[in-house]
């Protein structure tokens, strides 16, 4: 993991748009008054003819983007994880869900390292209401080429996707050679006292985490879920049967998120307790980034804390 480079996955899903609509003529892209933010500005001003800003209408948003699937262009559709999933949720389960439209739904600022915003703004339950959704595949990229990956990846696959970004600003973890693919995790490490399953920015904390309890004797594996529907079924099971001690973190509610994906997995397969690091019925706060991962227990101290506990 490199430090020194950092940037935020919604930077990178902005750059990589522009580059993919050069490749693909169908590729639209919609947003409601808010591309300089989830950075969708990058692509309108390589195609204003591919580009349209419906203004602070988000249900209209989903709706206009259902409406281009039907002729054939591929939609990607932004605007914050707050406003994508909630505001809009009728819309994306009934306009385009239910008709398993072609449409990209990349949401960005999600969870509490939105920062300053406060509550209002930090989406928590995003995870939940989108993998619920019947046709609906969920992802949620830790860095900068796991995000490039996945905005490829999802032009070339058929029916609904959403990609959950981050405004915070998150250390590399791969390089441009890394392998992904839909539906399997990453594992760093073979460590049997303990699995950190982690997704988005939770999985540089983990990383941090692993490293600092490696030097103590203590052999942690890594496992980045960016692909939470399909879940990688297959690696869950296997690190239950082969590690002591299993821990989620997100930042994200611990009710129907990652770890509450993971232990539906447990549950059916391989039952075994699951510590699961995230907001526990509660809203965020606001202020920094850091400090609030920081607050609510989601980052490489807390999940330290959680392994030795």
């Amino acid at each position: 993991m490199d430090e020194n480079k950092k940037i935020a996955t919604r930077q990178s899903y902005g750059e990589e748009l522009a580059k993919i609509g050069e490749l693909n003529s169908k590729i639209v892209v919609l947003d409601a008054d808010l591309s300089t933010a989830t950075k969708t500005n990058i692509f309108a001003s390589k195609f204003p003819n591919r580009f349209f800003d419906v203004g602070i209408a988000e249900q209209d948003l989903m709706g206009t983007a259902a409406g281009f699937a039907t002729c054939g262009k591929i939609p990607y559709v932004s605007t914050f994880a707050v406003f994508a999933a909630g505001r809009a949720y009728d819309q994306v389960r009934n306009s385009i869900c239910y008709p398993n439209l072609n449409v990209k739904i990349c949401a960005t600022h999600a969870g509490v390292t939105v920062g300053e915003d406060g509550a209002s703004h930090q989406m928590l339950e995003d995870l939940g209401m989108m993998r619920a959704l019947p046709n609906m595949k969920v992802f949620s990229p830790s860095d900068d080429a796991q995000t490039r990956w996945i905005i490829n990846e999802i032009s070339n696959m058929e029916g609904p996707a959403y990609v959950r970004l981050c405004r915070l600003k998150s250390s590399a973890i791969y390089d441009e050679n890394q392998k992904f693919e839909i539906g399997k995790s990453i594992v760093h490490g073979t460590g049997t006292d303990a699995t950190i399953f982690a997704t988005g920015i939770t999985v540089s904390e983990a990383l941090k985490a692993k490293e600092i309890l490696e030097k103590e004797g203590i052999n942690v594996s890594v496992v980045d879920m960016c692909s939470i529907k399909p879940i990688d079924k297959e690696t869950i099971i296997k690190c239950a049967e082969e590690t002591n001690k299993l821990i989620s973190v997100e930042d994200h509610s611990i009710a129907c998120g990652l770890g509450s994906a993971i232990s539906e997995v447990l549950t059916d397969n391989y039952p075994k307790k699951l510590t699961r690091l995230g907001l526990n019925d509660s809203f965020g706060k606001s202020g920094k980034a850091e400090e609030l991962l920081k607050y609510f227990k989601i980052d490489a101290e807390a999940i330290i804390d959680a392994v030795r506990n």
